[in-house]
């Protein structure tokens, strides 16, 4: 049961997994809105990118108006947890994307789409992540994208070997895998600590 104060989170629900999201997110207390147009992102305070493809997400967000929409509550400073093709969507420059494909940015990192190989090569990992604590974060990872360059201001939350999975920005998180299917909810947590810091819910 959501309560009169919960924060009001959306989930991009344009393409992807976007259920599973609603889900993790309603367990941990939120009101969560399913965001298909300007008027409905403007009436939350935090957002999630859900994984998918995000050339997809991409095209629909510009057929729907929101991408500048969503590019301008990024740069306010709303909270943003983006989850493997919601990653990709919040790098400033995606080194192997479609030609006319435009990321929301947020993040000032270079990010290479299907970096661990196709749905064949999909894996799951225990993966430390110190900013969630000392217990390690099942990761599951599914046609995941990496970041290859971070800028100043960027945190690295975790790598698999050399290869950076999750990154941090301001309020705005990144992460190549998908907490959602193995019942992960820190990084969701985190998000809805920044909502509530923001939105004084």
């Amino acid at each position: 049961m959501v309560s009169a104060g919960a924060p009001r989170v959306g989930v991009l629900a344009l393409q992807g997994d976007v259920r599973e999201h609603a889900a993790m997110l309603e367990s941990l207390g939120a009101e969560v809105s399913l965001v298909r147009s300007p008027a409905q992102l403007a009436a939350v305070d935090g957002l999630v990118l859900p994984g998918g493809e995000s050339s997809v997400i991409d095209k629909l967000a510009r057929q729907l108006e929101l991408r500048e929409p969503i590019r301008e509550r990024i740069s306010a400073g709303m909270p943003v947890l983006g989850t493997c093709a919601g990653l990709i969507l919040l790098a400033e420059r995606i080194l192997d994307g479609l030609p006319t494909q435009l990321p929301f940015g947020g993040l000032d990192v270079d990010v290479r789409r299907n970096a661990f190989g196709s749905q064949v090569d999909s894996f799951e990992t225990e993966l430390e992540v110190p900013a969630l604590g000392a217990e390690p974060v099942h990761a599951t990872f599914i046609r995941a994208p990496v970041v290859e360059r971070v800028g100043e201001g960027v945190e690295v939350l975790a790598a698999v070997g050399e290869r950076i999975v999750a990154v941090e920005q301001g309020a705005v998180t990144g992460i190549a895998f998908h907490p959602e299917v193995g019942g992960e909810p820190r990084f969701h947590r985190r998000l809805l600590d920044r909502v509530e810091r923001v939105s004084g819910a």
